[in-house]
């Protein structure tokens, strides 16, 4: 069998690998997006499927007026002590100097939950990951931010114990590893092996200069040596097969002994797709990588480490770049059925492929039984709120795909919309919606586009007919297009095509005096929305939500 990455595509960042008896699991950030810390289950490292969430009530985690890419970075899962552990930072502010990120400890029976409500930690840095040492003590590492001007931010790896029985962090705090010369030292984890403690971080940004590093040492706080030589994955500088921004990585044994690394990584569309293998500019013997862009966000990406004589590890015979396609493990197969990509609304609950921003589903914005085989959105705020919006949205997991509904909307004045987009973040958005118009006259249907908070509208209204209409989005590689359809008619597009560019972190971060103004650490989503800007609370009614992906 062949592994072929990315194996978790779309947006998938930060994974923490974890394998208990032959079941494999990987966690992932989910930022903004509710519910919270994604978990996928696999039993050859080929086959994925989503398992579940970690976090499910509000009680373990409130996400309001959370800044964009903020919320949950970097989950770490782990089992000992005849339970599983999930760590994690919840990122409350990160532009400017200083960054508000507390870490929390929840844990779990099994993988199914329940999980317990969380026990904060500490609030010095993000990326924490927890320990579990032969000697049966628990230990805490988190990347260290140092705000102080002239300091460089990332200041290191923190080591402090964890006491299980009392629940809290003991004794001393050490800063264990300064990185190297990379800088942006992050995402640490600790594994033991042949005596020596491995400390595996990510270096370089999460960008195309993404690196992971490894340093090890006889003692658990040190000295760590780093590994000689190259890092051990990098797609910096390197003609790769499509996969760059490698980087913040975790690692795994076999039962059959065999150690595989799983790690973010970012697929270019100019080099993806049917640009699959075209070299990339060289200018003076460096790679360009200016004007590239990932609209599905950082994705999951599985390697094959072996271990030297010197006890040093490598991945595919020495080299240390990303491959799309490696030899999957000696593991019996293990498929899942497939999933369904497309949600009638007449089950109970929703498709697990299905998210919200920042707070739960609940019955005072979404209900499934109010008018039975529709999905139910009762407006909200607008687009741009980090509080309360009603929208339901998957993630874009394929550079051509077709995304579709049926709406059913009487919006009484042009407050009110509901419809179809392509959100990446409240400021970086494109909207088909159903309103009125400004006269108070036709129903109508428009476009929105939002860039960096302007808002535009760059096509003229169409005025609709009585009943409903189905809403259609299509991304085509480098382009997305909108289109509608109403009674049995004919596909109409209505709009410029626009540039997928918009919808990336790319085209979203932004550094202004030294200091990030914006980020971007998530991927492109397709959403069902209902606004009511008046605070009546009109609802849109969706028959159906399809997805398809393209070739």
């Amino acid at each position: 069998m062949t592994i072929s990455n990315p194996i978790l595509p779309g947006f998938h960042a930060d994974p923490s690998m974890l394998r208990v008896g032959d079941d494999y699991y990987i966690a992932t950030s989910t930022f903004e997006w509710w519910p919270a810390v994604r978990i996928h289950h696999s039993r050859d490292l080929v086959n994925w499927r989503h398992h579940s969430y970690a976090l499910t009530r509000r009680s373990q985690l409130d996400l309001i007026g959370h800044p964009d890419s903020c919320g949950i970075w970097a989950p770490c899962l782990s089992h000992a002590h005849g339970q599983f552990w999930l760590i994690f930072t919840d990122v409350r502010s990160m532009y400017g100097a200083y960054k508000d990120s507390h870490n929390y400890l929840v844990t779990a029976p099994s993988m199914d939950g329940p999980w317990s409500e969380p026990i904060y930690l500490n609030s010095s840095g993000f990326d924490p990951s927890l320990f579990h040492d032969e000697d049966g003590k628990t230990w805490l590492l988190n990347q260290q931010w140092l705000h102080h001007p002239g300091q460089h931010n990332f200041n290191g790896i923190l080591l402090q114990e964890y006491d299980r029985a009392a629940g809290k962090l003991v004794g001393p705090i050490k800063n264990i590893y300064a990185g190297t010369e990379r800088g942006v030292v992050e995402g640490p984890h600790l594994y033991r092996r042949n005596g020596y403690y491995y400390l595996l971080t990510a270096e370089g940004g999460t960008f195309y200069e993404h690196t992971v590093t490894l340093a090890r040492s006889r003692q658990i706080d040190g000295p760590y040596e780093t590994m000689p030589g190259k890092p051990l994955l990098t797609a910096y500088q390197r003609q790769t097969d499509g996969l760059q921004r490698a980087g913040h990585a975790s690692l795994v044994q076999t039962a059959q002994g065999d150690w595989w690394m799983a790690h973010l990584c970012g697929r270019p569309l100019e080099w993806s797709g049917p640009n699959a293998g075209k070299k990339a500019p060289d200018l003076n013997g460096e790679v360009d990588y200016s004007g590239l862009h990932c609209p599905l966000g950082r994705e999951t990406a599985l390697q094959p480490l072996t271990w030297r004589t010197d006890d040093w590890p490598e991945i595919h015979a020495g080299s240390n770049q990303p491959r799309v396609l490696v030899d999957a493990p000696d593991l019996p197969a293990h498929p899942w059925p497939a999933e369904a990509l497309r949600d009638d609304f007449d089950a109970p609950q929703l498709s697990p492929h299905l998210n919200a921003l920042r707070l739960p589903f609940d019955a005072s914005w979404i209900s499934l039984t109010e008018r039975p085989g529709h999905l139910r959105l009762k407006g909200r705020e607008s687009l741009m709120s980090l509080f309360e919006q009603s929208l339901v949205a998957r993630r874009q997991q394929h550079f051509n795909c077709r995304a579709e509904t049926r709406l059913a909307f009487e919006p009484a004045n042009f407050h009110q919309m509901a419809g179809l987009l392509a959100y990446y973040n409240t400021g970086n958005h494109a909207y088909l919606n159903v309103s009125r118009a400004l006269d108070g006259g036709a129903r109508v249907l428009r476009v929105y586009l939002n860039r960096d908070g302007a808002l535009t509208e760059p096509a003229q209204a169409v005025e609709l007919a009585d009943g409903p209409v189905d809403l259609r989005l299509e991304f085509s590689h480098a382009q997305f297009q909108f289109s509608y359809a109403q009674a049995g008619s004919d596909w109409r597009t209505i709009g410029p095509a626009f540039e997928t560019a918009m919808l990336s972190d790319e085209a979203v971060t932004r550094f202004e005096g030294g200091y990030a103004r914006a980020f971007g650490f998530t991927g492109n989503f397709i959403a069902l929305a209902c606004q009511d800007l008046a605070g009546t609370r009109l609802h849109a009614d969706f028959d159906y939500f399809d997805y398809e992906a393209r070739p």
